[in-house]
């Protein structure tokens, strides 16, 4: 069944109003009319079954028939911090990291940052990126639309460790040697208390993190860990580590 997101202000009690692009397309593309079912889901966790009132291009209006329970949100609430990648690479990254459960996304510029950033276009990359999240957040029914955050300096992205329950930083030279991404959770898994973690994962460029990035980031509370014994490319280390976290967190079944 077709599913949007609406802004909170358009979700009442016994009804819900859809416009702009969501009414074009429910009317012109799904051709619905009056009497047919949508599910409308307010971003915040609230998931409704509609019937269609009234209809036209510009307009929706429904009722309310039935409040829906909600499965499809990962236990751990996972915010992917990503350095800015070349070309669109994190427009894959929202789109496929939404679908794999992520909450969050935040961009950020390191040392070995090969993108050139520009701030005159921060309103239109940010417009773009969520309504990228927002359709795939649609599109593998989730109940919650991710945030997307404005770009982060290093600086300011380090001071945002103490937000959050665990921070991972993803970091090469930790998979040839050190801890990994399993051996950190067993660890976290059997000293932690809280029952829906805040979980940060820390993903560098196309030439990875810089030695003294990962120092600054183990003296501010992170883990150092590897993803494997292969080299992944700065797209795929996001989506590899959040299906390890939804395995780890029994989204899988087995815990």
């Amino acid at each position: 069944m077709q599913r949007y997101f609406v802004p909170e202000t358009q979700m009442g009690e016994t009804s819900v109003k859809l416009d702009g692009e969501d009414a074009r397309h429910l009317a012109a593309v799904m051709r619905s009319k009056p009497g047919d079912f949508f599910i409308a889901c307010n971003g915040l966790g609230r998931d409704v079954l509609a019937k269609i009132v009234s209809i036209d291009k510009d307009n929706v209006q429904a009722d309310i028939t039935e409040v829906l329970e909600t499965h499809a949100e990962m236990a751990w609430k996972v915010t992917i911090a990503q350095s800015l990648p070349k070309g669109d690479k994190l427009e894959i990254v929202i789109q496929k990291g939404t679908e794999a459960g992520a909450v969050a996304f935040q961009p950020f510029v390191s040392q070995r940052t090969v993108v050139q950033y520009d701030e005159r276009k921060e309103v239109k990359r940010l417009e773009r990126w969520r309504k990228i999240a927002k359709e795939a957040a649609e599109q593998s029914h989730r109940s919650v639309i991710p945030q997307i955050h404005a770009v982060s300096t290093w600086k300011s992205l380090l001071k945002q460790f103490s937000e959050y329950d665990l921070i991972l930083f993803c970091y090469e030279e930790e998979g040839r040697s050190g801890a990994g991404l399993r051996d950190v959770l067993a660890k976290y898994r059997s000293s932690s208390l809280a029952e829906a973690p805040r979980v940060l994962v820390v993903i560098g460029p196309e030439g990875g993190f810089a030695p003294q990035e990962a120092d600054a980031a183990t003296a501010t509370n992170a883990h150092l860990i590897g993803l494997g014994k292969r080299i992944l490319r700065t797209e795929t280390a996001a989506l590899f580590a959040l299906a390890c976290l939804a395995y780890e967190s029994g989204e899988l079944g087995g815990i």
